[in-house]
């Protein structure tokens, strides 16, 4: 018999000012330097690596820079002393959340559409955090370990720029998700490829380089409020972030019918 079930899409969302305000792997550097595991200078410096990320475009010199910082946040780290780290993090992360993407989140959700956090920071901060918002995985940079010591190489793709696709590709062979009819959510330019690869990309609080892309590709962008506020698991977003959520929702499908419409 022939299998009519429609093929479903997923949303994928940028973790760093997409979900969040900020930068998680400089959370996890604050808490690690409070509980003294990182020396000031060691904190300044991802300071100003975060800083600079921001403000510099897309090149091959930046995703090396990114995965240098990211692999060095955990290099020689015990996972042990890591998991010891891990409610702290944890508590910073979700106080940290936007409660716009709360809203588009749980919008999805209640789509019944499967979301997922695609972030170049290391799985284990961000894959608790996943689970605390309610998405369905986290997908995130592996770092080598050996004999539980974490040691500053990579043991899959790098989760950044095209790697970034490597991993969504990956999951939606496991799960049978079209990608055509999926989602995604950043605001940076070296997140070109992840918006690319669904047929609903969605600029979020873009950098100067990704706006213009989108502009000029007739993609919908959306600004978050710069603001926070603390989130729990399950709890419901604002009426005004539903509807901004739910008018970016069908922006998208609106973008995706012309696309479709237009080749």
């Amino acid at each position: 018999m022939e299998d009519t079930t429609e093929p479903r899409g997923a949303a994928f969302f940028d973790l760093d000012r997409t979900i969040i305000g900020g930068s998680s792997v400089f959370v996890f550097g604050w808490v690690a330097y409070r509980n003294g595991q990182m020396t000031t200078r060691q904190l300044l410096k991802d300071a100003s690596s975060a800083i600079a990320f921001k403000l510099s475009g897309a090149s091959d010199e930046k995703s090396a820079a990114v995965r240098d910082q990211v692999l060095d946040a955990v290099k020689g780290v015990k996972v042990a002393d890591l998991r010891l780290l891990s409610d702290e993090i944890l508590t910073r992360l979700l106080d940290s959340v936007r409660r716009e993407s709360r809203g588009l989140i749980d919008l999805h959700h209640d789509a019944g559409r499967d979301t997922y956090i695609v972030s170049a920071s290391p799985i284990e901060i961000i894959q608790d955090f996943g689970e605390a918002m309610g998405m369905t995985g986290s997908l995130g940079t592996v770092s080598e370990l050996v004999d539980g010591v974490y040691t500053g190489r990579l043991a899959e793709p790098f989760c950044y720029g095209p790697g970034k696709v490597i991993a969504m590709e990956k999951v939606a062979a496991e799960k049978g998700y079209d990608l055509s009819r999926s989602y995604a959510y950043t605001d940076s330019i070296s997140d070109l490829p992840m918006l690319e690869a669904v047929g609903h990309p969605v600029a979020v609080n873009p950098d100067r380089e990704l706006e213009n892309v989108a502009r000029l590709r007739g993609w919908p962008i959306i600004e978050f409020n710069r603001t926070t506020k603390r989130v729990v698991k399950n709890t419901t977003a604002t009426v005004g972030a539903v509807g901004l959520a739910t008018a970016t929702y069908f922006l998208g499908r609106r973008h995706a019918r012309l696309t479709i419409l237009g080749r």
